[in-house]
């Protein structure tokens, strides 16, 4: 079974997925520090890594991602980056067992002409040389994610479609201001679905930024007007609050998993979490999941 066939099926069977939390976040409960690149922990702390991914195989998730976001060689300087990746997935897909394994890429940090200094080409090439080491570890999909310049996603996402055959999602990580929800590019969820659908990806959605849960509700809304690919949704567990230099999140698994029915009922068919989102927090939008549909089929 192809992987878009294995996601298309998990789709087909239960409706809704369940994607896996945070993993920067985690990592720095395992002694990350400020600074430290997280991706070169797929060298140095194997068991630290692939305990990210058991704990959310283990609280239910359907879908867990790699140890890579950051794992382009304009981050990873001097690195073996399709090495880096390789590893990443593998390590995943080592604890995953029957849950599938999307490797994360994520932007490249730095912006493309006339912003910054660029060309698409070279960005499609950065890309390729992750999405080779993805392929590479066997992974089950690739997610784009976190993006807010559209023609950067683009870039990703053709490197992706140039290099493989897997299924691939965009999720763009948006801003709210008096305006409404926009990245930090001016990118709104409408600007970004419509461009985006053109290249038909598999899946399209948001995942962190600056926004709660609650705003998340609103922009699956939004997206799914202009839109029936299935939507992916990760918000933060809360905005993030700053003190004695150190970022805590404050939303409770209770409270992110409150919302997940209004999400199902946005039209979001795959729900996680982002930056300081746990094992728990996931285990209970699991046990939400569930619940909604068995309520649903005693009505």
């Amino acid at each position: 079974m192809t992987p878009m066939n294995k996601l298309q099926k998990l789709l087909e069977e239960k409706k809704v997925l369940v994607a896996d939390g945070g993993w920067e976040t985690e990592l720095i409960k395992k002694g990350l520090k400020t600074g430290d690149i997280p991706e070169a922990w797929n060298f140095s702390n194997h068991r630290l890594v692939k305990e990210v991914a058991k704990s959310y195989k283990d609280a239910g998730a359907d879908i867990i991602l790699t140890n890579t976001f950051g794992a382009n060689k304009l981050k990873l300087h001097g690195t073996d980056v399709e090495q880096v990746n390789r590893i990443g997935v593998q390590l995943s897909k080592e604890e995953a067992g029957q849950s599938l394994v999307f490797a994360s890429i994520g932007p490249t940090g730095e912006f493309l002409e006339p912003s910054g200094d660029f060309e698409e080409a070279e960005f499609i090439d950065i890309y390729s040389k992750q999405v080779k080491g993805i392929v590479d570890g066997g992974a089950d999909g690739i997610i784009i994610e976190t993006m807010s310049d559209i023609k950067e996603a683009l870039c990703a996402l053709k490197a992706v479609r140039k290099n493989s055959s897997l299924p691939v999602g965009i999720t763009f990580g948006f801003n709210k201001d008096k305006k409404g929800f926009a990245t930090i590019m001016g990118l709104t969820p409408e600007q970004a679905v419509l461009a985006v659908v053109k290249e038909n990806p598999d899946i399209i959605g948001a995942n962190c930024g600056s926004v709660t849960i609650e705003d998340m509700v609103a922009i699956a809304k939004i997206m799914k007007k202009h839109t029936s690919i299935p939507l992916w949704i990760k918000p933060n567990a809360g905005l993030p609050v700053f003190k004695s230099g150190n970022t805590s999140y404050p939303q409770t698994p209770e409270e992110i998993a409150f919302f997940v029915p209004q999400l199902i009922e946005a039209g979001v068919k795959i729900i996680g979490g982002c930056c300081g989102t746990t094992p728990e927090h996931i285990k209970q939008i699991r046990k939400k999941v569930d619940q909604y549909f068995a309520n649903s089929r005693r009505i």
